[in-house]
């Protein structure tokens, strides 16, 4: 998500920050912004720049009102979250008084309640954001510490105790010249090492171009790089820690997207966090399920009647998973459309009408437009996306962030991933404000997804054989997909994958349909991949499906089966078998879908064309 820079040492920081924050622009931003320490020991201030957009616009403030030279610096490039993508919500963000700076990636969860006890102190808040909470709460406990070496990094570690969620915080302060200190909860932060200086970045693309010597820090960690004191780890007690040292051996290219061969293989690589956060800050206090921007009541809520999923490609599968979760938990009658078909059909539409659209970039025409249409027909809408402040979330009536962070390949890999998770939020909130599950219900399943990152993390260790199986199949000019329930659309998007990257015929087929015709195709060697349903959840259709494997191997096909562990029904007709987590069956397509995209990619790769830009195609379609 966001892009984090720091910087002590002996050259000009800001030089340094601002080239950090380009090695960082692949991740995806709407704002960027600095800040400098300067003045001498005696006494100092802190000196910002911010401005919303590219770099290129804060490069141009700077130009026009250049700050001091300095040699401790922080940098930043937003992501919004919460807050829009505007000049006084970038980072960084300064205290009342102007004595701290603070940089954030992340999500506070109990920054509402925090907030409140700032503003009840008198603290006037001048941006939208959870990260101001910070700087207001490290000016309100620095001058009660004792005077001396550390005192930022204690006050680091007192205010980080407090907060709820994930986060990496950077943070200088006007009274201490040779320091910057840093805390990390679940999510990424790497110092580097160099000669006499240390820099903190988000990942070490950030600081590849001045040292390849980096440590990574755990857990509810805190560090503090000081000019003479050198770098000190300890936990968010105040234990001392000592970081894991490692050396990078990637070129900066290759630093950029984490040491792998593409951008798609680095965003598949973070799919537990992309659940993870997308899960992050959903459950309240007294077990209601929340979601970021509501301007529906309960009542209208209790209202509807039927539910209709819109969207286009990757996000019409979501939608399609969606189907099964919503109509399962609220019995309420659940359509899915292509959004491109959907206004022009005339569906019916009324104010009991929900309409869910789906758009990972919230600028999908289409989708924009069919969300217009039901507007005017007096439809409800809610929006599921993954940029705050763009087009669709801003006209919709609700809104659930995935928070899955950019995506910089075309394919939508985490994306995904993370909008099936959002579908089961908007199911269970359904469910929950009609009173058909209970709070205590309701914890139960949001327990089930908070164990999917851990789940997705043993697949994505699993997966080099599968990166072998499809260098092996990067010569076939067909490949189907058989799934059934919910792993149909599962099979709909591993075959829309494997179009996307390797330009392969390759179909997705419910698993019943398979002597209704697609059969036919099926010629010696022809890979069929099948999703096999859970023995435990679909009995019925786990054995059916076994069935169709047997079918289809029966007339000569390369059968390669996803079946979860323990299930040895599959074993004798599967030609290569890929095992994933036993997960609850709604909930199986967020594991069973990670294989399907690494074979894609592996495919791709192997025949040779560019994963991470297919020809052709275009990240977010913005026209009709």
């Amino acid at each position: 998500m966001c892009g984090i820079v720091g910087y002590v040492g002996p050259q000009n920081a800001l030089d340094v920050v601002l080239e950090g924050l380009r090695r960082l622009e692949y991740r995806g931003y709407d704002s960027a912004g600095v800040a400098v320490r300067v003045g001498g020991s005696g006494g100092g201030q802190l000196a910002s720049a911010k401005k919303a957009g590219k770099l290129a616009n804060l490069e141009k403030v700077l130009a026009d009102q250049p700050l001091p030279e300095s040699t401790i610096g922080i940098g930043h490039t937003r992501w919004a979250t919460h807050g829009g993508p505007t000049d006084r919500n970038a980072h960084p963000h300064l205290s009342a008084d102007g004595r701290v700076a603070v940089i954030h990636n992340g999500i506070i969860e109990n920054f509402a309640a925090l907030r409140a006890e700032c503003e009840a102190a008198g603290v006037e808040f001048r941006s939208d954001t959870d990260t101001e909470v910070v700087a207001h709460l490290l000016a309100a406990v620095y001058p009660e510490l004792p005077e001396g070496p550390g005192r930022l990094a204690e006050a680091l570690r007192a205010v980080s105790r407090r907060l709820e969620g994930a986060f990496t915080l950077v943070a200088a302060h006007a009274d201490e010249p040779d320091t910057l200190v840093a805390s990390r909860r679940n999510s990424p932060l790497v110092v580097g090492v160099g000669d006499g200086e240390y820099f903190l970045g988000s990942d070490v693309a950030a600081f590849i171009a001045h040292t390849r010597e980096a440590r990574e820090l755990g857990q509810d960690q805190v560090v503090e790089i000081d000019r003479t004191r050198g770098l000190t780890v300890t936990d968010f007690d105040g234990a001392p820690a000592e970081p894991v040292a490692y050396t990078v051996d990637w070129d900066a290219a290759a630093a950029e997207k984490g040491g792998h061969d593409w951008f798609m293989l680095k965003e598949i690589a973070e799919q537990p966090q992309a659940v993870a956060d997308t899960l992050l800050g959903r459950l309240g206090d007294e077990g209601d399920l929340v979601l970021d921007e509501m301007r529906l009541s309960d009542q209208e809520l209790r209202d509807i009647d039927k539910v209709f999923v819109v969207s286009c490609g990757t996000s019409y599968h979501a939608g399609l998973i969606a189907k099964y979760a919503i109509e399962h938990w609220t019995r309420i009658p659940v359509e899915v459309e292509v959004a491109s078909e959907f206004r022009y059909r005339d569906p019916v539409l009324d104010r009991s009408t929900l309409v869910v659209v789906i758009s990972q970039s919230g600028e999908t025409m289409d989708t924009l437009m069919a969300l217009r249409h039901a507007k005017d027909q007096k439809a409800r809408v809610l929006a599921i996306c993954n940029v705050n402040g763009s087009t669709i979330p801003r006209e919709s009536d609700a809104v659930l962030y995935t928070h899955a962070g950019p995506e910089i390949a075309v394919a939508s890999t985490k994306s995904f991933l993370a909008q099936i998770v959002a579908c089961y939020l908007v199911g269970l909130i359904l469910a929950q404000v009609r009173g058909i599950k209970y709070a205590d219900e309701v914890a139960v399943i949001v327990r089930e997804l908070q164990k999917l990152p851990e789940a997705v993390s043993q697949v994505l260790g699993q997966m080099e054989p599968v990166r072998e199986l499809g260098r092996s199949m990067a010569d076939a000019g067909t490949i189907l997909f058989l799934g059934r329930h919910v792993g149909f659309p599962v099979a709909l998007e591993g075959a829309l994958k494997l179009k996307e990257l390797a330009y392969i015929h390759a179909e997705g087929f419910a698993a019943g349909e398979l002597k209704h015709g697609p059969i036919a195709v099926i010629d010696e060697g022809t890979p069929v991949v099948v999703i096999v349903p859970s023995p435990r959840g679909r009995s019925l259709l786990h054995g059916k499906v076994v069935s169709n494997i047997q079918e289809v191997r029966a007339r000569g096909a390369r059968t390669i089966v996803i079946a979860e562990e323990g299930d040895e029904d599959v074993v004798p007709y599967a030609d290569h078998l890929i095992r994933v987590p036993r997960t609850p069956t709604l909930l199986a397509p967020v594991v069973t879908t990670v294989p399907l995209q690494v074979l894609a990619c592996e495919i791709a790769a192997t025949r040779g064309y560019d994963v991470d830009q297919p020809r052709n195609l275009a990240k977010s379609v913005t026209v009709e």
